[in-house]
């Protein structure tokens, strides 16, 4: 029998809910993929619709993430993970993200699950792209003891990056995640000093990653890179004429991962 793979395919809604100062909501599936970063060479050997670091229908490129130098995205988040002492969470790392359709991807989110010689989730870091061609990295570490007792995994932080020109940068994320296993999720709140700005959600459920399950995925979502982008742009044109004020760009800042606590005070407050 065919051994299976830690990867796999996901197939998610993701929906995104403005409150304010102008209510307004989106919502589309997107076919996702969990990437073990070990088993790259032999999802690249086994898997005719897949490729890693050349063109498929399907693949992974390292210079999409981290450095986007062409530098091993295992060996970035290694060096990432023993800077912020967390090193212990490199021994098996998986990335939930938008693999390229026929070469072109964008994700405006990528998120990496950093594991422990044990199994056990240890530290997550949450990779955001914006519209600039720029990225910037949050990696915090995961409450083992809740999440043995069942828990999802919460963080908060402050926001370090210029993603959308609708939305402020005094701003701070409350991010809370059931790690991908039949099924997975991702939501994020946006907060002020006044309560929540914005939510934001991806999940769905798990498929086993085989060439067939590739081939309906591809007759399923045939252009979501596309759908993605425009979607994006739509929204902005949206939000404009809802007469939502645009922040000027700030250029990204060094360090590229931070890790700050959120300001405000305690971050799980009620949607008001």
């Amino acid at each position: 029998m065919t051994a299976r793979f830690a990867s796999a395919l996901y197939v998610t809604e993701v929906a995104h809910r403005r409150l304010r100062p102008r209510r307004h909501a989106l919502a589309y599936r997107v076919c996702a993929m969990l990437i073990d970063l070990d088993e790259l060479p032999e999802l690249d050997r086994r898997l005719r619709l897949f490729a890693h670091g050349r063109f498929a229908p399907f693949s992974f490129h390292d210079r999409d993430y981290g450095a986007r130098d062409g530098t091993p995205l295992r060996a970035w988040i290694e060096a990432r993970l023993a800077e912020a002492r967390l090193g212990a969470f490199a021994a098996s790392i998986r990335t939930l993200t938008v693999p390229r359709l026929f070469g072109y991807a964008f994700n405006p989110i990528t998120v990496h699950f950093c594991h422990g010689g044990d199994g056990g989730l240890g530290a997550i870091l949450y990779e955001v792209h914006n519209t600039f061609g720029e990225r910037h990295g949050y990696l915090l570490p995961v409450d083992r003891g809740a999440l043995a007792r069942g828990a999802a995994v919460e963080h908060s932080c402050a926001k370090d990056f210029h993603v959308s020109p609708f939305m402020d940068m005094e701003l701070a994320y409350d991010f809370t995640v059931r790690p991908p296993g039949d099924r997975l999720s991702v939501a994020i709140r946006v907060r002020d000093e006044a309560g929540v700005v914005l939510t934001a959600t991806q999940a769905g459920g798990r498929v086993e990653l085989t060439d067939g399950a590739l081939a309906r995925a591809l007759a399923a979502f045939p252009a979501q890179t596309l759908k993605i982008v425009a979607a994006i742009h739509w929204e902005a044109v949206r939000l404009f004429f809802k007469r939502i004020g645009v922040r000027p760009h700030r250029p990204a800042s060094a360090p590229d991962v931070t890790a700050r606590p959120a300001p405000f005070g305690a971050p799980r407050g009620t949607e008001s």
